[in-house]
């Protein structure tokens, strides 16, 4: 078999089912499989030394027995990623660029603990680009993406998964936002780092 691998588990991929960044279609929907940016910012305000009132921790996580149950329910993902170093921002950019396709989310999908949203306000920073350990990106086949939803919403670290997104025919290699208000910006590939590498 196959195997999908980040750093908190490896899941076995169905032989007869290819998995990879250049294979996201138009139509696709884009399942997070979590809260964003949580191991991140845990591990940068503990060396910092900064307190919230609301305690921080890493996300890092077994994913195995996640994906098994996401293929599971379907043999329509086309992609799966962890979204570590350059958070899930790069990651989108990466698999947008590799497909040759356009990717457009919506910011009041992303889920975010106002622990996270609160901590990255304070120091500046973009959780789009803070790494995570224990969180997924699903390419899905659109028809097939409610039921991967629910397969990975019954796993305890997939129960805050939510769509975010789709892949699209406009701008191939480019990721747009929707934002709160209504308006929309780029989501550039990060430059650099953002943070101290963490992992």
């Amino acid at each position: 078999d196959k195997i999908f691998i980040n750093t908190s588990g490896i899941g076995r991929i169905p032989e007869n089912i290819n998995v990879a960044s250049h294979l996201a279609r138009p139509g696709d929907k884009i399942i997070l499989s979590g809260t964003i940016a949580d191991h991140g910012i845990t591990i940068l305000t503990q060396r910092e030394g900064l307190s919230f009132e609301t305690p921080l921790s890493s996300d890092t996580a077994p994913l195995n027995r996640m994906v098994e149950k996401m293929f599971s329910a379907s043999n329509h993902i086309h992609v799966l990623r962890d979204p570590t170093r350059g958070g899930v921002g790069t990651a989108l950019n990466e698999i947008a660029e590799q497909s040759e396709v356009g990717i457009k989310i919506y910011e009041e999908n992303i889920p975010l603990t106002s622990a996270v949203a609160a901590a990255c306000e304070l120091l500046g920073l973009d959780p789009l680009y803070v790494a995570n350990e224990g969180k997924l990106l699903a390419f899905v086949a659109y028809e097939h993406s409610e039921v991967v939803l629910a397969a990975m919403r019954a796993n305890p670290y997939g129960k805050a998964a939510t769509i975010i997104g789709e892949v699209v025919d406009q701008y191939p290699g480019k990721v747009y936002m929707q934002t709160r208000i209504g308006g929309s910006r780029v989501v550039d590939m990060l430059a650099g780092e953002q943070l101290p590498r963490i992992c």
